[in-house]
């Protein structure tokens, strides 16, 4: 990532508007973390698509774990424990399991949980709201060990992670839900972690709790709307609901609750030096699908990584190519991939916390012409 110093400016014009971003702080080039696209979303037009996340645009696992570790540089060295982390679903639950993977052994108590729109068996410890998303209901589980269950209602501080912050209203919907729920009574303190952050202060500004904020670069966005733009149409994908195909059991990952990374999928997969081999997610299931294509990249295999995803995004800008299919957990919705089927590969593995009669046909095919070899591996 190359380095600029003196303050960056990036501008792009969408359809329904021009959008301008400033860095006021960190070093890496704004166009190196992300570009713009548009939303397909009537409550906000455009979307940060990061370049070093592996969700919209699919990259070196490297490039991700870079991503985690220039993150975990600018964490606090210390914290009052046990200290419970969260990501948010979905496009974060991959970015926070990196960064728990790298600072949890600063702390002799730390809990890496995940919220979730995928209903599972488990004690409910809260539902919050993320009022622009397309998908705007969360809920977050209590782990069903004893001692990380314990970990989390003893925590005395919270680490809330996303992808980037623009008003800092989600982080404070998940801090005031954990509060109501009087289960988490010893929080002291708050850290708000993202790879961009243009909140300018305002959760530390509301939050009833002291705020550290963390992320790569930080600054400024104004969004200028056109008077005549038109409204974008959303697919219908708001929905937190249980759906046709069983989920794994083992919910090592974070939905259920983890305190330190399992790499368990995919122990048999093997991949010929320089093979060029993409590995994908589904859904909220992409930690274990990153561990797998870091070990394959590691063993010689050019390996970028991706994953599918249900926010729905209009192609142009950021999104070169889009594919739209049926979910694999049977709840009858879109989701979709970006970036992938315009490219080529000599191997595409499918990762899946469901069934591999769940996936798609659709999504195989497409698959099938950018690749020879195309493989489904179940989480089980």
């Amino acid at each position: 990532m190359s380095l600029h110093k003196q303050q960056d400016v990036f501008c792009r014009t969408l359809s329904g508007g021009t959008i301008q971003v400033n860095r006021e702080q960190g070093e890496i080039a704004l166009a190196d973390l992300f570009e713009i696209a548009e939303r397909r979303n009537p409550k906000r037009a455009f979307l940060f698509v990061s370049k070093v996340l592996g969700r919209h645009i699919p990259v070196a696992p490297s490039v991700m774990r870079q991503a985690y570790r220039q993150l975990a540089k600018r964490f606090p060295a210390t914290l009052p424990g046990p200290v419970l982390f969260i990501g948010l679903a979905e496009t974060a639950v991959g970015l926070g399991a990196g960064l728990f993977d790298e600072v949890h052994p600063r702390f002799a108590e730390a809990v890496y949980l995940t919220s979730t729109r995928h209903p599972v068996d488990g004690e409910m410890l809260c539902e919050f709201k993320e009022a622009h998303s397309h998908a705007t209901d969360h809920l977050l589980y209590l782990p069903d060990d004893s001692e990380l269950q314990r970990q989390v209602t003893q925590a005395r501080t919270l680490v809330m992670i996303d992808d980037e912050a623009t008003t800092g209203n989600t982080f404070l919907n998940l801090l005031l839900a954990l509060i109501a729920t009087g289960k988490l009574q010893q929080l002291e303190r708050a850290v708000a972690v993202t790879l961009t952050d243009w909140s300018n202060n305002a959760l530390a500004e509301r939050s009833p709790l002291p705020v550290t904020s963390v992320s790569l670069v930080s600054g400024q966005w104004r969004w200028a709307p056109f008077p005549d733009a038109p409204v974008p149409v959303m697919p219908a994908v708001n929905i937190t609901a249980r759906g046709k195909w069983p989920i794994a059991a083992k919910q090592s990952w974070g939905r259920k609750g983890m305190c330190k990374s399992t790499d368990d999928l995919g122990a048999e997969v093997t991949t010929l030096c320089d093979e060029r081999v993409l590995v994908l997610g589904t859904g909220e299931f992409v930690w274990q699908p990153f561990l797998l294509a870091e070990r394959l990249a590691a063993n010689g295999a050019q390996v970028l990584f991706s994953a599918t995803t249900r926010s729905p995004i209009a192609p142009g800008h950021a999104i070169q190519s889009a594919l739209a299919f049926s979910d694999n957990y049977g709840l009858g919705i879109a989701n979709f991939l970006y970036n992938v089927v315009h490219q080529r590969f000599d191997r595409v593995l499918l990762c899946t916390e469901t069934p591999a009669a769940s996936v798609d046909r659709h999504l195989l095919n497409a698959l099938a012409e950018i690749a020879p070899a195309v493989e489904i591996i179940s989480y089980e």
